[in-house]
């Protein structure tokens, strides 16, 4: 195809505004005019022309580079390959239009053999908007991807170009969401402080009230209290983008995935404590928690069993605490996965909270679905609770709400799970009991596992989690007594020189001791006159005997 090199003066006549072209009467001086290639590239498919044309060369050796450039890409689609040419052919006229820089050769050779797009201009925003779209997950979940996309993402990184998004650019992101959290920090301690200091002037006098007025004024033009992005967070922003990347390789639209190199932060998990009686104490003392997840004792649980056993749905409290299910999950639980006569139930659904709205939904990973083992106790206090159940659907009539849960609200509707919360918060702040959380009631029903020697995996599958080792991160700490039990058992393992010879000098100071009470003894039955062995006892038994023999 044909394909040229020339120069070109761009003066102009200053009468008539035309370019002078070959008639300037500078055009030989040696740097007066540039030089611009033209190529022509293969027709589209109705037969309509097109080209590929750029100018503003200092050199002919620049500009004839290019037209190179140019050749050697067209020349990367085999003749009896149409449809390459015509990609090629279509990059090459985007890139004269956009006048941006031409593609290397082998990285379009590259994209072309694995069928990926050969401009590469999508970007980060347009991806991820493509990628939620094609997302088939349940509404809460789509809802965490949409707020860390629109929130965080796009933001920082949605005009970068997909295909050249980088670790670098990901650490500044992070770097800025950092920044960002102290001066918000900063500007809620301000807002705080302001507010803090009106609260301190009267309302009476009109002076008084003029301050306030205008500080008032003052706080509205503040920046509104915030959240800041904490350490979790940010780890699920880098999990979502993460996972969109994934699919873009997937869709051989990237080879690489920048999300899975860049480092932030590590999430802390609160370890479970359990409220003994020192750190009650204090709580007493200082009204502050130990630690975000704490735990009862055996005696706390029952402590607050017996606290809540006329509220009506104690059932719920109590299946909770001993088999250890999630909140959704006993708001869901239907009546016909739950077989009292087998003594089991099974999960398979549960209720999930997006905002305030609810939505039934299967459990959120293949483990959750399990088959949870009842007690004696449990099974009759279901039972006892699907008569209450009954009474009330008798009650209400016609009015009744036929969900078949097991746990409703009186008129037979669904539990909504934050009222669930709240109810329970309640319960327990009227208790007097430490202050737990309803997951850290699950959590007492695992540590209550754990410390009565059930297996680490019949635990796990109890509690629906995927791998043991999520027991073991999560209740690394047990019931103190547990706890001393096991390092007494390891103790005795180990032989110590010091130890044996404690125990020796402890038997013979024991038996010395034996020796001494012996002998105080005797001579207390000596002055008695009481024999102080048994042979002497048979001897002076004897002897009384033969007194008492009569004469012959």
């Amino acid at each position: 195809m044909k394909g040229s090199t020339y120069r070109r003066c761009s003066c102009r006549d200053p009468k008539t505004g035309k370019e002078l072209g070959t008639s300037c009467p500078k055009r030989n001086s040696r740097n007066h005019c540039t030089y611009s290639i033209r190529q022509e590239l293969p027709s589209r498919e109705d037969g309509s022309r097109r080209s590929f044309a750029r100018g503003g060369y200092g050199s002919l050796k620049a500009a004839q580079a290019d037209l190179d450039h140019v050749r050697a890409l067209l020349g990367l689609a085999e003749s009896d390959d149409p449809e390459g040419i015509d990609l090629i052919a279509e990059m090459l006229a985007e890139v004269s239009r956009e006048r941006s820089p031409l593609p290397e050769v082998e990285e379009t050779r590259r994209r072309l053999n694995a069928g990926q797009d050969l401009i590469g201009s999508l970007t980060v925003a347009e991806w991820l908007d493509r990628w939620l779209t094609g997302k088939r997950i349940r509404k809460s979940g789509l809802n965490r991807y949409e707020t860390d996309i629109r929130i965080h993402l796009k933001p920082h990184i949605g005009n970068r170009r997909l295909d050249r998004l980088r670790v670098s650019h990901l650490s500044e992101m992070f770097t800025d969401i950092r920044d960002a959290n102290a001066q918000i920090l900063e500007d809620n301690a301000q807002r705080r402080a302001a507010i803090d200091e009106m609260a301190t002037v009267p309302w009476k006098g009109v002076e008084n009230r003029a301050r306030r007025k205008a500080m008032k004024a003052a706080i509205d033009e503040m920046p509104p209290f915030r959240r800041i992005t904490g350490p979790a967070t940010r780890q699920h922003v880098k999990a979502t983008l993460r996972a969109s990347l994934n699919d873009a390789i997937g869709q051989q639209i990237i080879t690489f995935n920048p999300a899975a190199h860049v480092e932030i932060d590590p999430v802390r998990k609160p370890k479970a404590l359990v409220w003994t009686d020192e750190r009650v104490t204090k709580w007493e003392q200082t009204g502050e928690k130990p630690s975000p997840v704490m735990v009862w004792t055996p005696q706390q649980t029952g402590a607050f069993l017996d606290f809540v056993a006329e509220d009506r749905l104690y059932a719920m409290w109590h299946l909770i605490a001993f088999r250890g299910l999630r909140r959704g999950e006993a708001c869901g639980q239907p009546w016909s996965e739950t077989n009292l006569d087998t003594h089991s139930l099974t999960v398979s659904s549960q209720l999930v909270q997006d905002g305030w709205e609810i939505e039934a939904s299967d459990p959120k990973t293949d483990s959750g679905y399990r088959v949870v083992a009842l007690d004696d106790d449990t099974v009759d206090v279901l039972k006892h609770y699907r008569e209450r159940q009954g009474q009330d659907r008798e009650k209400w009539g016609t009015a009744w709400v036929e969900t078949g849960h097991v746990f409703t609200q009186e008129d037979g509707s669904w539990l909504h799970p934050g009222k669930v919360t709240d109810l329970f918060e309640r319960l327990v702040d009227a208790s007097g009991l430490p202050p737990i959380r309803l997951h850290d009631l699950r959590h007492g029903a695992a540590t209550l596992m754990l410390a009565a020697g059930i297996d680490i995996k019949i635990v796990s599958d109890t509690l629906g989690h995927s791998d043991t080792r999520i027991t073991r991160d999560i209740y690394q700490s047990v019931l103190p007594h547990v706890g001393r039990s096991a390092a007494e058992a390891t103790a005795k393992l180990v032989p110590l020189q010091r130890k044996a010879e404690a125990e020796k000098a402890a038997l013979k100071a024991e038996k010395k001791a034996k020796a001494k009470k012996a002998a105080a003894k005797s001579a207390g039955r000596a002055k008695a006159g009481k024999p102080n062995t048994k042979a002497e006892a048979q001897a002076k038994e004897a002897v009384k005997a033969k007194r008492r023999k009569p004469k012959k």
